[in-house]
């Protein structure tokens, strides 16, 4: 099974649309999709709450009704499942936290991690997923946003940023990545449950690509990933100061015991 885990804050524009993509992404998987309203003011988790009244919900696809809600008409296929699972923050912690929350809950083989926007597309998944489950030669795989494939020209200091980012991740922690501030991170479970994670802010992305470039013990690979970036006006988040914590995050995380 694979689990994908949703942060989700302030998405009711988005997130109706990102369950289907993610619920048609890899046909023949079966997948546990655990969304993580971290304390939405804009309709998200009352949509959410709608959608899956009884915080879970299954079924064998998942399409969108005219109200924008998801259809009910399609009967569960138990072979193939497709299981959605709401977890409602009372307050927001931050992407870390509502990240460390889904992780807690999953029980999948493979856990990957999708935004609840449409910046990222699930199709992306197919060759991340073979490497770890088809050929078995990986055990984490991430996306990369700077590659040949299709992605929107937008910031000049966000692409500077995030170059830097990785550069200095790096020759820190003796790795090849190009986009370790990248959304798509692909697992084997074993990898998630050898974490130790303390962010609850945007931290959490550097936390993640330290404990496992520390352990020098997971098989990494890198694919070229779709990117349909936003502009703030659209809803994009993150910020210069989230750039400057990485470049202290980076550092902390090179010392600090893994407990």
């Amino acid at each position: 099974m694979l689990s994908i885990v949703i942060p989700a804050y302030n998405e009711v524009k988005t997130i109706a649309g990102v369950l289907a993509a993610v619920a048609s992404a890899l046909p023949g998987v079966a997948k546990e999709i655990i969304v993580v309203d971290d304390g939405s003011t804009d309709g998200t988790r009352e949509w959410l709450a709608r959608n899956a009244p009884a915080g879970q919900a299954s079924f064998a696809a998942i399409g969108i009704d005219a109200d924008g809600n998801i259809a009910q008409s399609i009967p569960v296929d138990a072979s193939v499942p497709i299981r959605l699972r709401v977890i409602l923050h009372s307050r927001n912690l931050g992407k870390g936290g509502a990240l460390r929350t889904g992780f807690a809950a999953c029980t999948g083989d493979v856990i990957i991690i999708q935004d609840a926007d449409l910046e990222y597309d699930p199709v992306d998944w197919a060759p991340m997923y073979a490497l770890i489950q088809v050929r078995g030669v990986a055990d984490v795989v991430y996306g990369s946003r700077f590659s040949a494939l299709p992605h929107r020209a937008l910031y000049f200091h966000h692409y500077m940023a995030n170059r830097l980012i990785s550069l200095l991740f790096n020759a820190l922690y003796n790795q090849t990545l190009t986009d370790i501030e990248v959304c798509y991170k692909m697992m084997r479970r074993n990898v998630l449950q050898s974490l130790r994670l303390t962010c609850n802010d945007f931290g959490i992305e550097v936390e993640i690509s330290a404990q496992i470039a520390r352990a020098r013990t997971w098989r990494i690979y890198e694919v070229g990933i779709t990117y349909y970036g936003r502009t703030y006006a659209e809803g994009k988040k993150i910020n210069w100061r989230d750039g400057l914590k990485a470049l202290w995050y980076l550092a902390k995380f090179r010392v600090v015991a893994i407990k």
